[in-house]
């Protein structure tokens, strides 16, 4: 076979295992020494791109772009970021991320560890995770802090796009402060996963979310255990930290009940150790 004159081969496509895509991504911050925070490590492959964004005061930015879709059945990414001794960072993504069915009838699985060192900062504010009907993900994010760090940490999930119903989605979250059991629990969502839509677990919402913060702060007053309106909970948890709880109709109505717990209660409830009368250690975006 010939090919025309002039025209160039067309370049190869990427091939892709029928088992899925593998890739890692890292984010090291530290402390310069010069009261801000250097990014030594910033790396990504696959549908992962970490990429450094404007920050404040002395927190560093690091915004996730996604560079290819996914995560899909059979795809195995994982994600690797560690908080330096002092430093700050404040890690969130340019969109949300969508869990859809691949080629594989395998699981995705998308694992997330977050390292926090003595002194530093960590929010972790991502945008929401889709579970799209059809697909499989099974998410885990593992926190390790030192004694003396402090985490912002929140969690949506949003089960099914307009319309439709949600895949299967199962996620779990373990944080560990200084080697000892902080908190741990999962959720299951989606065909499969018994009783998830009933009156116990979302009552007919379609997003649900976490809030988690932790602090030294709250080893002298921890705030008290409340409901936070009609679809949210503040629950202390056996260590300086609080964790709210809520699910929402849709992920419009939930980010802006976080943002209001945040802005309103969240910060406040750490002593403004989050804030400083300028500038925020990491601002939290207020609404849509």
């Amino acid at each position: 076979m010939t090919r025309p004159p002039g025209r160039a081969p067309a370049a190869p496509r990427p091939s892709v295992p029928a088992s899925g895509v593998r890739a890692t991504a890292r984010i090291t911050a530290e402390a310069d020494g010069r009261g801000g925070t250097a990014l030594p490590v910033l790396a990504g492959d696959g549908p992962l791109a970490p990429r450094r964004t404007r920050g404040a005061g002395a927190t560093a930015r690091v915004t996730l772009v996604g560079a290819m879709s996914g995560p899909l059945g059979g795809d195995r990414i994982a994600l690797e970021v560690v908080t330096g001794p002092g430093a700050r960072l404040c890690v969130g993504s340019a969109a949300a991320t969508l869990a859809l069915p691949g080629r594989s009838a395998e699981p995705a699985h998308y694992d997330i560890r977050l390292t926090v060192g003595d002194g530093a900062t960590l929010c972790w504010l991502p945008e929401p995770l889709i579970s799209a009907r059809g697909s499989d993900l099974r998410m885990t994010c593992r926190v390790e802090l030192a004694l003396t760090a402090r985490l912002l940490l929140r969690e949506e999930q949003v089960l099914g796009r307009y319309g439709e119903p949600p895949g299967r989605l199962t996620s779990r979250l373990t944080v560990r402060r200084a080697g000892r059991p902080l908190l741990d629990q999962e959720f299951g969502y989606g065909p499969g996963a018994p009783g998830w839509d009933g009156g116990a677990v979302l009552g007919g919402h379609r997003a649900a979310g976490q809030l988690l913060l932790v602090d030294p702060a709250f080893e002298d007053e921890s705030p008290p255990a409340r409901p936070l309106g009609e679809s949210a909970v503040l629950t202390p948890l056996a260590g300086p930290a609080a964790l709210v709880t809520a699910v929402a109709p849709d992920a419009l109505r939930l980010r802006r009940l976080f943002d209001g717990v945040a802005g309103a209660e969240g910060l406040r409830m750490a002593g403004c150790s989050w804030v400083d009368k300028e500038t925020p250690v990491c601002p939290v975006p207020t609404g849509r």
